[in-house]
């Protein structure tokens, strides 16, 4: 039986909280098994991790590490010139980290701050674990993967970018209070929590922590347009704090009652215990989230994504007939009308729900703990 020791570890990464949200789970799982384990995170300066997780009650360190931009404007030009000094100071910074912390083990979650962290700790012969939550393992971990002991996945078939010998199913740490389908209770609280009507049919749209301009421009598309379909159903609309003010003018100037729009969901558990359809990007975590609530779904993959790895997570779902998916450049015309036809079959939503429910993985954050632990 392991003996879970008091130890010091190391968790790096973050930008969104596909990223974050993970790696405070399993920091918590850390915690839970001894208390007197220390834990730093590493993320990168100016990046959502440097908010959050001090709010999850950790210390945190801030690399300037930036990564490369895709889109050609001359600020971009401008970071994307300053990206390999940034990158030789954030490993010099790492290096430094390391050697003060004297870490046991160090993780890394993914996000521009795993990469020079985990380079430097792999380099000063320190255990090393990364968790890939996608179902297509980006250039990162890739390289960091010939260096680290374990590697932690989420989907099958991930030997084709990691050696065999160190891969680990483990699926995706989420929150505790996304873990399990909700009850009839929850869903009477989150009812009455979003002002919601029990008589009618609810949809949840989520584009992800930083809001989804897509899902947004097609909410606004359905509402312009009288809610075609929608007459006896409600909406909690989360659309992201960068889009929070142009979405208030928007429904200033077309009011409706059935739409609850929100630019961040605090109480996930209950928005998600009174859907019965999801739309939302398919980044890792809400993917594992959705499988493990039993939630019917509706993915729009992100196409502004490395490695187009979101349409690889929704993929996963959809061919094992858990879900279903609408491409990025047909959202604004035919995301609603799918998620209206699903929500009137009810045989459907029950059997995407199910399949969901079947691909679920619980105790991820408890096997990568124990992985850290077979490390130290």
């Amino acid at each position: 039986m392991t003996q879970y020791k008091p130890i010091r570890a190391i968790i790096s990464g973050g930008g969104t909280g596909g990223h974050i949200f993970p790696a405070i789970s399993i920091a918590n799982c850390l915690r839970e098994l001894n208390p007197e384990t220390e834990i730093l995170f590493v993320g990168a300066q100016g990046k959502m991790e440097m908010e959050k997780v001090p709010a999850a009650g950790y210390h945190i360190e801030g690399l300037p590490i930036v990564g490369m931009q895709r889109q050609l404007n001359l600020r971009n030009i401008w970071n994307d010139v300053q990206v390999p000094v940034k990158l030789l100071q954030s490993v010099r910074r790492a290096r430094r980290i390391v050697k003060e912390f004297k870490p046991d083990v160090v993780v890394g979650v993914g996000g521009y701050a795993s990469a020079p962290l985990l380079w430097a700790a792999t380099g000063m012969k320190i255990p090393a674990v990364i968790q890939e939550q996608n179902g297509f393992a980006g250039l990162t971990n890739k390289l960091l993967g010939k260096r680290v002991n374990s590697i932690c996945v989420a989907y099958e078939g991930m030997e084709r970018f990691f050696p065999k010998e160190k891969i680990v199913m483990s699926g995706n740490p989420i929150r505790k209070e996304v873990s399990l389908p909700p009850t009839p209770e929850m869903k009477l609280e989150g009812l009455e929590f979003y002002g919601l009507d029990a008589g009618k049919k609810h949809i949840f749209v989520v584009g992800g922590s930083l809001g989804s301009g897509t899902l947004n421009k097609a909410m606004k598309g359905w509402i312009e347009n009288g809610c075609p379909g929608g007459e006896d159903v409600e909406v909690i609309w989360q659309c992201g704090k960068y889009y929070k003010k142009g979405v208030d003018s928007f429904m200033e100037e077309h009011p409706s009652k059935g739409i609850r729009h929100f630019d961040f969901i605090s109480r996930m558990d209950l928005a998600y215990a009174v859907a019965d359809v999801v739309i939302s990007r398919s980044g890792a975590s809400t993917v594992s989230e959705i499988c493990a609530m039993g939630k019917p779904c509706v993915f729009v993959p992100s196409p502004n994504v490395a490695e187009d790895h979101q349409t690889h997570n929704a993929m996963a779902l959809v061919r094992k007939d858990a879900a279903l998916i609408v491409k990025d450049a047909d959202a604004a015309r035919e995301l609603l009308p799918t998620a209206l036809e699903l929500l009137s079959s009810p045989e459907k939503l029950d059997a995407l729900g199910k399949n969901a429910l079947g691909m679920a993985l619980r105790d991820a954050a408890k096997v990568i703990a124990d992985e850290i632990y077979k490390l130290v």
